[in-house]
């Protein structure tokens, strides 16, 4: 499958710019024979949590709408990043994925809140799982901070997932923790890591660096400091040749867990 990996520079709460600027990204990823796209954490607003009142997508309406509307049109999949929403009284980093048909499979608000970005400040935390079907790929997606938490992403592999998709807005002071920690991800769960970041200004400082993992550690792509759009090609059989070599699911011992994992 061909992968469209978006690392967009998220204008500072010009939501109007970033839609935009998403739009062109994704359609020039179809145009290149992207069969899915993923985009990046916050996309919509960036990092304008004190605005959220202003800027926040209510019920994620126009992110639904729009993201829907360019995969039936182009008929791709999406992993749309992650938007900032407000639902009832609550504001959350939402992520929508919408299969080639522009059917949503997945709802997904960011489970671990970073406090060094004051998340919990602003947002409220999710509770579900982001397992989804995208065609033949079972799949699923988590948001940034959530890669620092491995029993969370096991969870989702446990489930079913061949394939977990990152966005994030990870920040240049600790990207070496970004691609260690997504690397150790793709081997422990014997899944491919599809994990896309954003990139700024330097007075923000996010410098992308998007990677695209195999299930053995192999880094297949990784991206450069600027706004970008690259297309790689992922062989999702390899999941299963790798599980067959070293069968970490079969030699589990689920029975000692227990107690960590309260």
């Amino acid at each position: 499958m061909k992968i469209g990996c978006i690392q967009l520079n998220v204008a500072f709460g010009d939501v109007e710019k970033n839609f935009t600027r998403a739009e062109a990204f994704i359609r020039e990823a179809a145009s290149k024979g992207a069969e899915l796209v993923i985009l990046p954490e916050m996309w919509n607003t960036g990092y304008a949590l004190e605005k959220l009142d202003d800027l926040a997508d209510v019920n994620g309406e126009r992110t639904k709408k729009f993201l829907q509307s360019l995969a039936s049109e182009l008929h791709i999949h999406i992993v749309g990043g992650s938007v900032a929403t407000k639902k009832g009284e609550g504001f959350f980093n939402t992520m929508y994925t919408v299969d080639r048909h522009g059917e949503i499979v997945g709802e997904y608000d960011k489970a671990h809140l970073f406090r060094l970005m004051d998340e919990h400040l602003h947002l409220s935390a999710g509770e579900g799982q982001n397992n989804f079907e995208l065609g033949d790929l079972q799949a699923a997606g988590v948001i940034c901070y959530d890669i620092r938490f491995p029993e969370w992403l096991r969870l989702h592999a446990l489930n079913g997932a061949k394939a977990i998709f990152v966005s994030a807005q990870w920040p240049t002071a600790r990207i070496d923790h970004w691609k260690v920690l997504l690397q150790a991800r793709a081997i422990e769960n014997q899944s491919f890591i599809i994990a896309v970041n954003r990139i700024s200004s330097k007075a923000e400082n996010f410098n992308g660096q998007s990677m695209v993992i195999e299930p053995w550690g192999e880094i297949l792509w990784t991206g450069k400091e600027d706004e970008e759009l690259s297309i790689v090609d992922v062989d999702f059989s390899k999941v299963d040749e790798v599980r067959k070599k070293i069968p970490v699911y079969d030699d589990r011992r689920p029975e000692l867990y227990k107690d960590i994992l309260k």
